[in-house]
């Protein structure tokens, strides 16, 4: 998408929240809400990554009310497959995929509250916070959401997106901490080989994780970086990780004496037993940062030149160090600078061993 093209599409949607808010007109309460408290429907935004740091929210929601109802409303396939195996939640809405479902448990369903992630106008998300019947609708405060929602959370824009997402707890007076807002990931099927494989590394593997793959293609580093970059520690042993469509880049990196092959991994779930095993896991900015969150493994980001990338999607209680492109390109960050993140980070190590 050019620049010209996102401008058109942000004032357009700019543009359709004014009119909502012409229309709605909702007076605002205060905080906590008092009402009643069966059920809660969230609009979970598109990313995996946003997936995994939405799962503070609904574990803290299912840790507060055994009993409640939660209902995720997601607008894609993977967000979807992700929590399918979740037993946090009660019902999975796919809106695009399941229309008839979706008229019949969700517009014709009346929810105690909804709840919109989003921190900025989206279309679909107004459009659904419209639709959607519930007694009280909440979200974050901005000003194309006053006058649609009865709750609005006040959170700084750069504050992360665990944050934000837990925003909805505060807005319900549920007490939680940081710690008990750290990210997990459902339990999914794993297939014997990789399940043989995690079990063979033992509890303290020694492995540094190299993930090689990013969500487009301005967060992918080069396969001659990542090939550079192993040579400069040959002594460290290496675990390449990546998605379907890199693996051949995996497998040729895996030809390197200091890394080991390693299964493909179809879910996040198989990627996490992977991941809870290594020293550190150096990565661009994409879903396996927050994987690494969940289980307080150190991570080397990478990111393009970006701020809200590096306040907002941080790895959320890890030790980290983020290093972010003189350009908007992941692409230039230099060998020179992650093999110096690296070795700070194993003297680190070396003089403060993890407990």
């Amino acid at each position: 998408m050019t620049e010209k093209e996102w401008k058109k599409r942000r004032r357009f949607r700019q543009s359709f929240a004014r009119l909502l808010q012409n229309i709605a007109r909702k007076p605002l309460l205060n905080p906590p809400y008092k009402g009643p408290l069966n059920s809660v429907i969230i609009l979970a935004q598109e990313k995996l990554g946003d997936a995994v740091l939405l799962t503070p929210l609904v574990g803290n929601l299912r840790k507060a009310f055994p009993d409640l109802a939660i209902h995720l409303m997601v607008f894609s396939q993977p967000v979807f497959d992700f929590f399918s195996s979740d037993r946090n939640v009660t019902a999975l809405h796919h809106a695009k995929k399941q229309p008839r479902r979706y008229i019949k448990d969700v517009l014709c369903h009346r929810f105690d509250v909804l709840y919109n992630t989003k921190d900025h106008p989206s279309t679909n998300f107004l459009l659904q916070t419209i639709l959607v019947p519930a007694r009280i609708k909440a979200g974050i405060n901005n000003a194309f959401h006053e006058g649609l929602y009865d709750l609005l959370a006040d959170i700084d824009y750069h504050a992360h997106i665990v944050t934000k997402n837990c925003a909805l707890l505060d807005l319900l007076g549920i007490t939680h901490t940081p710690e008990s807002c750290r990210p997990y990931i459902p339990e999914m099927e794993v297939k014997p080989e990789l399940a043989v494989f995690a079990g063979s590394l033992g509890k303290e593997s020694g492995i540094v994780g190299l993930n090689i793959s990013a969500g487009n293609d301005l967060r992918y580093w080069t396969e001659e970086n990542w090939r550079l970059l192993i040579k400069r520690f040959p002594a460290v042993r290496f675990m390449v990780f990546s998605a379907p469509e890199d693996l051949e880049m995996k497998r040729r990196l895996e030809t390197a004496p200091n890394v080991i092959r390693s299964p493909e991994t179809r879910n996040l779930y198989e990627v996490g037993l992977l991941v809870r095993k290594l020293r550190m896991l150096v990565t661009p900015d994409t879903s396996i940062i927050h994987v690494a969150s969940c289980f307080g493994v150190p991570v080397i980001g990478l990111y393009r030149n970006a701020s809200q990338d590096l306040s907002r999607f941080a790895p959320y209680r890890t030790e980290h160090t983020l290093l972010a492109s003189p350009t908007t390109r992941v692409g230039d960050i230099s060998v020179d600078n992650v093999v110096s993140a690296i070795a700070a980070r194993l003297s680190e190590e070396n003089a403060h061993p993890r407990q």
